[in-house]
């Protein structure tokens, strides 16, 4: 299956959280908020899962860099997507679509599609992720921008379906059993049952630590 290059991007703690137990995901810095923009204007689209989008409420624009917003993808299996989030509220910036699952409530995919979003069914009960990057890769999607969350992360992983890794890590360490940690889900059984990575680039800075990585098959 052809499929678009996707990089997954994500700020964090040194104990690999994402958000604190309080939802709070301020890891950045802005150094870093601009590069991150700057890589959304590269890419052709960007993704996210729906616990983002209703944790975060993002708008995923590219206010810090020149250029334009890409297309922006939520996966969201239910059709949770709120009409009235800011990512359908600033779709003048650029096109939305919203997979969902086969089972999805039509009511509420009606209600997104008035809202201007475009709604793709993929999968009986989840989205399914092969199809959806296949189905980017036919509308000219060649490089994707993964921006979570911790679910959605680990399920791209795990299916061998993220090529590289960007990673801006403060220094700080949050703990907590509800904190958010990079990759949820259910996790690998074994340290080699995990996904490797090869080191690309270490860029220390004075607000944190900036890591490329290359996922290995």
């Amino acid at each position: 299956m052809r499929r678009p290059y996707v990089i997954l991007a994500a700020a964090c703690s040194v104990d690999g959280r994402i958000a604190t137990r309080a939802g709070d995901s301020s890891f950045s810095s802005a150094r870093d908020l601009r590069r991150l923009h700057r890589l959304r204007a590269s890419v052709d689209a960007i993704m996210i899962g729906i616990g983002t989008l209703l944790s975060d409420d993002p708008e995923l624009s590219v206010r810090l860099a020149k250029g334009r917003t890409p297309l922006r993808v939520v996966v969201d299996s239910r059709a949770r997507t709120p009409p009235e989030s800011r990512l359908l509220a600033t779709r003048g910036l650029g096109p939305v679509l919203v997979a969902v699952a086969q089972q999805a409530d039509e009511a509420r995919v009606r209600a997104l599609g008035a809202r201007g979003a475009e709604v793709v069914r993929l999968g009986k009960r989840r989205v399914d992720l092969r199809l959806l990057l296949g189905e980017l890769w036919k509308r000219g999607i060649r490089r994707l921008l993964l921006e979570g969350g911790s679910e959605l992360n680990w399920a791209m992983l795990r299916r061998g379906l993220v090529d590289e890794l960007r990673l801006f890590i403060r220094p700080v360490i949050v703990g907590g059993r509800a904190a958010k940690p990079l990759a949820g889900g259910r996790g690998a059984s074994s340290v080699e049952g995990g996904v490797r990575l090869k080191l690309l680039a270490l860029t220390p800075e004075r607000e944190g630590l900036y890591l490329r990585y290359r996922v290995l098959a």
